[in-house]
């Protein structure tokens, strides 16, 4: 791993400066200097500004603690040099500000998320004890959670930005199982049945719907591992847990807590929604007139979507600059292109030997590397590309290189390019080549599960249909609101042009997945007043007055906590 540090001044302090880094940081590291014969290359254009270079000692074990020291002495030195200017950015720098930045967050979403939580549920349900049951669920069911993951953990690869999914994940499912669990059994309660009676009714009406609701969840997830990526499978395995452990608190613990409090969770008030109620009646009296506006504004919504374009932010697109490490990158860009993170040739032997030609010296030296080692038959040189970053310019840059290096053509050798900026160019033409895969198997998928549950072929296909027009509103916002930066202002961030490649795929998976559950939900309590002899047209109106309340609910809690929730993003390219 290689930090790069930037001294800046004039040059007689700078001089004096470099000096001191090289004796100070020697000991952890081979230390590339600007003062090093042949080494012009680490001055900049203008004279004004040095690069020294530090490959980081040892074993990947000894890597962190030889970087503290390195971070320590740069300090160190700074204090003697007061007249010059140092600033370090590097690939351990870089990621460890993206971690910390996470870690924020998910503190913020811990002291935040679940008293908000508790907020809304307290205005939904009137009542602090009944209240407290989804969050007291929820949270031992995300507890549980990051528990079972410490020991998958050491098999499947889980990003650990990759926690602030599951944790909104966790949290919105459990909720959403509660509250539909609840709700039943409060209506039964209200409706003058006993406590075992009600417990028995939302059982076999609501305990069975988030039974299939959460299976579909966890296949639609499954989708994800069509893209063949280990980060993908890092967070498919925790959805899967955190999904499996709410459906099965929901359906065993929440019976029993509900059966030891009795009566005390009845509620005084209705358990019908006024609002839904109306809405549904009007839409039933004229169905063609309102469905068909409804996906009028969805398709509008959806426009922008087509306008969209994947690319994961750089460091110093998601991080602001007064982060110290995302200003030295960025004036290191300024001076150096492409220092702050080269691209990684990297050659190795197909032919013993065949590194010790001349030919193969000639060839890296022509390619003007920062660094160059060596560790058996394996020869990694450090190529700073054109443009830092994972933008159009960069990928270009990144192309052009790897192109530089297929013309090379050296015999008994083999090549190829890697850095952040290939991998997440790499990332994302994977990502769009497997996308169609993920989006088919998640829709037959889809199909099967609504055909067998309800015994029908429309209502499968209408539920699919419903669902993609909102999440092609989705993209649509998304893409209008932050590619494009409609948004910056409200939510105070600068847009760089671009959706982080993993979010539209995963989201979605997810989407569909959550929606499947709110139309699970919502058709099932139609179904069941159809059964019971009601006109079409009044099961769809007490089915909707009776369900939309609690998926209003969940909703807004999951709108909620996604404001509190961390704000980096979980790259799977770092």
């Amino acid at each position: 791993m290689l930090e790069n540090i930037l001294v800046q001044g004039d040059a007689p302090v700078r001089r004096a400066a470099v000096h001191d880094l090289v004796s100070t940081l020697r000991g952890h590291g081979t230390v590339h200097s600007p003062l090093d014969p042949g080494r012009a290359d680490l001055v900049s254009a203008d004279g004004r500004s040095a690069l020294a270079v530090v490959e980081i000692a040892g074993p990947p074990r000894s890597v962190p603690a030889h970087y503290d020291a390195i971070v320590r002495g740069i300090d160190d030195v700074q204090k003697r040099h007061p007249g010059v200017r140092l600033a370090h950015a590097g690939d351990m720098s870089l990621s460890k500000a993206v971690d910390e930045g996470i870690q924020d967050d998910m503190k913020r979403a811990e002291y935040f998320s679940i008293p908000l939580t508790l907020v809304i549920l307290l205005v939904v349900f009137g009542s602090l004890l009944t209240a407290g049951i989804p969050v007291l669920l929820a949270a031992t069911t995300v507890a549980g959670t990051f528990g079972v993951l410490g020991i998958v953990g050491h098999w499947v690869p889980f990003n650990s930005a990759g926690s602030s999914i599951v944790l909104l994940i966790g949290i919105a499912v459990s909720i959403d199982y509660s509250l539909f669990y609840l709700r039943r059994q409060r209506e039964e309660l209200a409706a003058g049945r006993s406590v075992a009676e009600a417990l028995r009714t939302a059982s076999r009406t609501s305990g069975h719907v988030v039974a299939v609701s959460g299976l579909t969840v966890m296949l639609c997830v499954a989708g994800l591992l069509f893209t063949g990526l280990d980060n993908f499978k890092g967070l498919t395995a925790g959805t899967f847990i955190v999904v499996g452990l709410a459906v099965t608190a929901s359906v065993t613990v929440l019976p029993a807590m509900l059966s030891v409090l009795g009566h005390r969770t009845r509620t005084r008030g209705r358990t019908t929604s006024r609002v839904w109620n109306a809405v549904a009646l009007r839409v039933v009296r004229r169905p063609l007139l309102w469905g068909g506006a409804a996906a009028l504004a969805l398709i509008v919504m959806t426009l922008p979507a087509f306008g969209m374009r994947l690319q994961d932010a750089a460091v110093t697109d998601s991080l602001p600059r007064d982060v110290p490490v995302v200003d030295a990158a960025l004036r290191m860009q300024e001076a150096f292109p492409g220092s702050p993170s080269p691209a990684q040739v990297v050659l190795w032997e197909k032919e013993p030997g065949a590194l010790d030609a001349p030919a193969v010296r000639t060839a890296v030296e022509s390619l003007h590397p920062t660094t160059t080692a060596r560790s058996g038959d394996i020869v990694i040189a450090r190529v700073p590309l054109a443009h830092f970053g994972r933008g159009e310019q960069a990928n270009r840059a990144l192309l052009e290189l790897r192109h530089e290096v297929d013309a090379l053509e050296l015999d008994g050798v083999g090549h190829a390019v890697a850095g952040k900026t290939a991998v997440a160019y790499d990332f994302t033409q994977m990502i769009e080549d497997r996308a169609p895969l993920v989006y088919g198997f998640v829709l037959i998928l889809a199909f099967l599960l609504l055909a067998v549950a309800f015994r029908s072929v429309a209502v499968p296909l209408i539920s699919i249909l419903l669902n993609l027009l909102s999440i092609g509103a989705a993209y649509g916002v998304l893409t209008w609101g932050f590619q494009d930066g409609h948004l910056g202002r409200a939510l105070d961030f600068v847009p760089y042009g671009a959706i982080t490649s993993w979010l539209p795929l995963f989201m979605f998976v997810i989407l569909f997945g959550l929606s499947m559950d709110y139309h699970i939900f919502i058709l099932s309590r139609i179904r069941e007043r159809r059964t019971a002899d009601a006109t079409a047209a009044e099961a769809i109106v007490t089915g909707i007055g009776n369900g939309s309340g609690v998926v209003t609910s969940a909703a807004t809690i999951m709108i909620a906590r996604s404001a509190s929730s961390p704000s980096c993003p979980p790259s799977s390219t770092r």
